[in-house]
């Protein structure tokens, strides 16, 4: 018989149990055409009769999720209809800023053509960049540094705002630089003889991009709303109204015009599915803003996030490597399950009875009303 010394046959504690899910898909089906989602199509898999029955959207898999310890995902793409032509479309560009550090800008891929496939094998990108005197810098990168011969980094195309195939008219909505996803979504419909028209809002005509080619292209099916000639904002409400329930409403712009185009669908019980958005920038901080504590339930970590962080920058500081994607609230993918506390959400992804449940935060956008916020992390 073998004696062990004190202690030796003393095992670990077990270690709580983490998974890492490796492979999932999204999708909306009222956005594209999924062949293997189709009941007439033979999948080679099996019987996919239950995954036919409606959308997979990121809220419907953190429902899911939410019982199990799951620390990351890997999202794959899900394959759509190879003949559908993509709607807008963006590029994230690697730039220089300021402090010298590089990062990734988004810009919208900008298309004028309304040939047939002028999107399927491009030749060449084209984008439009706003000088921003104030940014960090990714702007000016551009302006400034970037010339004839110029090799610039980028990622593959994505295409997060889609035009819906609808037999009403698609309802455009750009305020300033956002006009630029837009231009891509007109030139389609032209091109597949859409319905179409596009209201361009900014402060003054002199500041308003794309105004000669967006023209040439809608004929009286561009209005263009300056603010210099007349006097008011534009009047969101009144083109809300005038639609019919067959129309599809698109917007990209600032946050308000985004808010205002919610607010008001909202109280006029528009479906959910018919308003289609995309902000061009993160939402604003808002005045009041104050730092608030958050404590990490699963590793006993407590971080304090001050008024002018994200809590999802300080979650990442601290090592947790919460996904993310759009950083401006709208993907869904950020979401993380809280434990305890009054939730501020500023996402556009919960419904308003998921907000007033306060079981999940968005970390890019939303904050804490409270003092404190307890996650499941």
């Amino acid at each position: 018989m073998v004696s062990l010394p004190p202690g030796a046959d003393q095992r670990p504690a077990p270690q709580p149990r983490r998974i890492l899910d490796a492979h999932h898909h999204f999708w909306d089906r009222g956005t594209g055409h999924y062949p293997w989602l189709s009941e007439a199509h033979d999948f080679f898999l099996g019987d996919y009769a239950v995954l036919r029955q409606g959308n997979r959207l990121p809220t419907d898999y953190l429902a899911a999720a939410i019982p199990h310890p799951i620390v990351g995902t890997v999202h794959i793409e899900a394959e759509r209809e190879r003949s559908d032509q993509l709607g807008e479309t963006h590029i994230n560009v690697r730039v220089q800023l300021e402090n010298g550090t590089w990062d990734w800008r988004r810009y919208s891929l900008v298309n004028f053509s309304t040939a047939p496939g002028a999107t399927d094998a491009p030749a060449e990108y084209l984008i439009a960049v706003r000088l921003e005197e104030t940014g960090r810098g990714g702007s000016r990168f551009m302006h400034q540094k970037v010339v004839d011969g110029t090799c610039l980094t980028i990622q593959a195309p994505r295409n997060d705002f889609p035009l819906s195939p609808i037999q009403g008219r698609s309802v455009l909505l750009g305020g300033g630089i956002g006009v630029t996803p837009m231009a891509a979504m007109a030139a389609h419909c032209r091109a597949t003889d859409q319905a179409v028209t596009l209201h361009y809002a900014g402060r003054s005509r002199t500041f308003m991009a794309l105004l000669p080619e967006l023209s040439q292209l809608l004929g009286t099916d561009l209005v263009v709303h300056a603010d210099d000639e007349q006097g008011v904002p534009l009047d969101i409400a009144h083109i809300l109204d005038q639609c019919s329930p067959e129309d599809h409403v698109y917007v990209c712009g600032p946050q308000p015009m985004l808010d205002a185009v919610l607010a008001h669908t909202t109280s006029q019980g528009w479906a959910a599915g018919r308003v289609h958005f995309e902000l061009f920038a993160p939402p604003a901080a808002t005045a009041g803003d104050r730092s608030f504590e958050v404590v990490l339930q699963q590793s006993g970590t407590t971080l304090q996030v001050p008024p002018n962080k994200t809590l999802l920058a300080m979650l990442n500081e601290a090592g947790c490597d919460v996904m993310f994607d759009c950083e401006r609230g709208e993907c869904g993918v950020c979401a993380v399950e809280v434990i305890e506390g009054d939730i501020d959400h500023r996402d556009y992804v919960l419904t308003t009875a998921e907000k007033q449940a306060g079981k999940v935060i968005h970390v890019c956008v939303s904050r804490c009303h409270s003092d404190r916020l307890v996650l499941q992390l």
